[in-house]
């Protein structure tokens, strides 16, 4: 998914960081954008099921960056599994942008589907310029050679927090490994994955 519109309105209209920016901003005003953001903030604690699981949805759908029919496609392949919410976490963590992400090489979401789009990002030393390759454990994913001398790919990995444990980094080669696919405990995602199910259960 392309969103073009406010990271900064976005974070805050769902109350989690996307972009470093956005932190930022968030730490300021911990409340949804527009002169009624506050009001917005008092009715939040009284939301109903619905609202809960809709906006936990939203969530994780901003977090990955896709959209509304690629999260019901997750869905479906996460169902066919005994362990859904491991499953349905696995699928996205799987994701070449994620995975991009994870590993430092990139400080959004964002920026990493523009790198893997823009076809600055390898795959066991292939090219692969799309944001939705799933990556199979024990694959490597490297900046290409080209590409390292942009300031961009720098800052990401002088920036960048240690990562999770399913992922290994080589600063120095600018590349990551997919050792394995994660339990949801692993994943640094800010969401409550049994609601969004049982919103696509419905």
């Amino acid at each position: 998914m392309k969103f073009t519109g406010s990271k900064i309105k976005k974070s805050r209209a769902l109350g989690i960081p996307l972009t470093p920016k956005s932190e930022r901003y968030l730490n300021k005003r911990p409340y949804p954008p527009g002169q009624h953001g506050l009001q917005q903030q008092m009715r939040r604690r009284k939301m109903s099921p619905y609202k809960m699981q809709l906006m936990e949805k939203q969530k994780l759908r901003a977090q990955y960056n896709i959209h509304e029919r690629q999260m019901r496609n997750y869905y479906k392949k996460a169902s066919r599994k005994g362990d859904m919410i491991n499953s349905l976490v696995q699928l996205l963590e799987a994701r070449l942008d994620a995975v991009v992400l994870r590993g430092g090489l990139a400080r959004s979401i964002y920026g990493a589907r523009q790198y893997v789009n823009h076809g600055h990002v390898l795959v066991d030393g292939k090219k692969v310029d799309i944001a939705s390759y799933r990556v199979k454990p024990g694959q490597k994913v490297t900046i290409k050679q080209k590409s390292r001398r942009m300031n961009c790919f720098q800052e990401a990995l002088d920036t960048a927090t240690p990562p999770p444990p399913y992922i290994e980094r080589d600063k120095k080669a600018f590349s990551v490994t997919f050792l394995y696919e994660p339990k949801r405990e692993e994943v640094p995602v800010i969401c409550e994955v049994p609601l969004v199910i049982e919103f696509y259960s419905r």
